[in-house]
């Protein structure tokens, strides 16, 4: 029961359907905007959760900032207004008056509130209010928001006009330790990709050109999706004391000195649930990575005739306690009896659709032997997805079983990665021939037709038009340096810089 579209026919229309079958979200009557669904939004409070223990383990506390921000803010940093001049909603008029039965904006704003893109201006000026002393920092706070960027293209969880996220900000004494800072969230966020997400990446720094808006230094994790595509899945800025000059965030130093302090900001998004369907989706439908699973285990019960529903039901409510009393993770496994009146093997695709974890399917006959029949999802079609297996023993290895597929899944999209970074490119010609390729589905365990290139940069800034030329982007420059010398692949040059080039999201 393949969906109508695969990877290979037509990647794009293939991640539309899978977000669609999934019943993850649907595009709203709001231009540009999505409504998430409550499977796609689960994924999101899975994804919250855990990443904010981790954000909590370093000290960070969780705070939150208005979703107005006067436009003087933004003028304050020239960079920073210029990188989000196109992408601002902006608020203009207070109230609607009714003129002949037609709805008119009435009551100018003294100054345009400009909807958050994003808070460095507006926790800046926070910050210059409560940093005084040396004996204030560091300020390590992070939030939970939604932004809104006005996107020409948009595409659900990708892109979109409103979209949540995950924003930390801290302020700091030394410029060692807000460096220190910015690349320990980033490690924070390589973490949780892997970990979390079962979706590899590639660490680094963004070229010139790539750096947030105002920042000093930014650092990035990139993931390759099954198309050989990249996509920026976590951010993490130095932002030196840009911010702080222009909100006058000033402390009196430990040599009774006024300086001026040094800020970082780093964030995820929603986006990430898009990079977990293009990097685990298969031809079926959505695979979700356990540990953010919103159940991890699904049991539909198949029910023919009335007199056996009181038993078998009793029976799978039994079973549910039994494996809730389970761990995975280092957390209670999560698991749902779904019990609607509807065909058991439509319900048992719905799940398929959605990626849950673990599918079980249990009538009379396994009542009565203590038994049940299990589906995994990324083992779906294949001998081993499909067991039919004793209550006791399933409920006993659960948990490990769980983690197992995960790692699976982690292992999986790993060797896709590793086998499409190519290193054999070396001269401009050869790198132009490559990316006159088309994208397309990377079968597992093979070398898609273009995806990844490592190779030299030499850094001029007329590679910029050069990159636009061939629509590709220098996702990131590794932090894995080789040292070696070798040519430019832009410009033929002279080079020792190692950079990430690909096609993107």
């Amino acid at each position: 029961m393949a969906m109508k579209t695969t990877r290979k026919q037509n990647y794009p229309e293939w991640y539309q359907n899978v977000v669609s079958e999934a019943d993850m979200a649907e595009n709203s009557v709001s231009p540009g905007c999505m409504v998430m669904k409550a499977w796609g939004y689960g994924i999101w409070e899975r994804i919250q959760r855990v990443l904010d223990e981790k954000i909590k383990e370093t000290g960070h506390e969780n705070y939150y900032f208005p979703m107005f921000i006067p436009l003087s803010f933004f003028q304050k940093e020239a960079d920073h207004v210029e990188g989000f001049a196109k992408e601002m909603a902006v608020v203009t008029h207070s109230r609607l008056i009714n003129e002949e039965g037609k709805l008119k904006p009435s009551s100018p704003l003294e100054e345009p509130l400009i909807v958050r893109p994003t808070s460095e201006t507006i926790i800046a000026d926070s910050f210059a209010k409560w940093v005084k002393s040396y004996r204030d920092l560091p300020i390590l706070l992070n939030q939970w928001a939604n932004v809104v960027r006005w996107e020409m293209r948009p595409r659900l969880f990708l892109r979109t006009r409103e979209f949540l996220w995950q924003e930390g900000h801290t302020v700091h004494a030394s410029m060692k330790e807000a460096e220190e800072e910015t690349v320990k969230m980033l490690e924070v966020y390589r973490d949780f990709s892997e970990n979390a997400l079962a979706m590899p990446v590639l660490v680094g720094r963004k070229p010139e050109h790539e750096k947030f808006p105002g920042a000093i230094d930014t650092y990035c994790i990139e993931a390759m999706m099954q198309d050989g595509k990249a996509l920026q899945a976590g951010t993490s800025h130095f932002l030196g004391q840009n911010f702080a000059k222009s909100a006058n965030i000033k402390f009196v130093n430990q040599n009774n000195e006024p300086e001026f302090a040094y800020t970082t900001s780093w964030g995820v998004s929603t986006r990430l649930i898009g990079g977990a369907i293009m990097c685990h989706a298969d031809d079926d439908g959505m695979v979700v990575p356990p540990h953010v699973a919103p159940y991890q285990v699904v049991i539909v019960p198949i029910i023919k005739k009335a007199e056996d529903t009181e038993r078998v039901m009793n029976y799978i409510a039994e079973l549910q306690q039994k494996i809730k009393s389970q761990t995975a993770f280092g957390e209670k496994i999560r698991v749902k009896i779904d019990s609607r009146d509807k065909a058991s093997v439509d319900k048992s695709w719905e799940w398929i659709r959605k990626g849950a974890p673990m599918v079980c399917e249990i009538g009379p006959r396994d009542a009565d032997n203590n038994g049940l029949m299990v589906k995994e999802r990324i083992y779906l079609g294949q001998p081993e997805g499909k067991k039919i297996m004793q209550a006791d023993e399933f409920v006993a290895n659960i948990g490990q079983r769980l983690e197992l597929l995960q790692q699976q899944m982690f292992d999986k999209a790993k060797a896709r990665l590793e086998a499409n970074i190519r290193t054999d490119i070396t001269t401009p010609e050869n790198f132009a021939a490559y990316f006159a390729n088309s994208n397309e589905w990377i079968e597992d365990g093979k070398q898609g037709k273009v995806a990844f290139v490592r190779g030299k940069w030499c850094a001029d800034t007329a590679t910029e038009e050069i990159l636009k030329a061939m629509k590709i982007t220098i996702r990131c420059i590794p932090f894995d340096q080789s040292g070696t010398s070798g040519k430019c692949l832009l410009t033929g040059k002279d080079a020792t810089m190692d950079v990430i080039y690909a096609r993107s999201y």
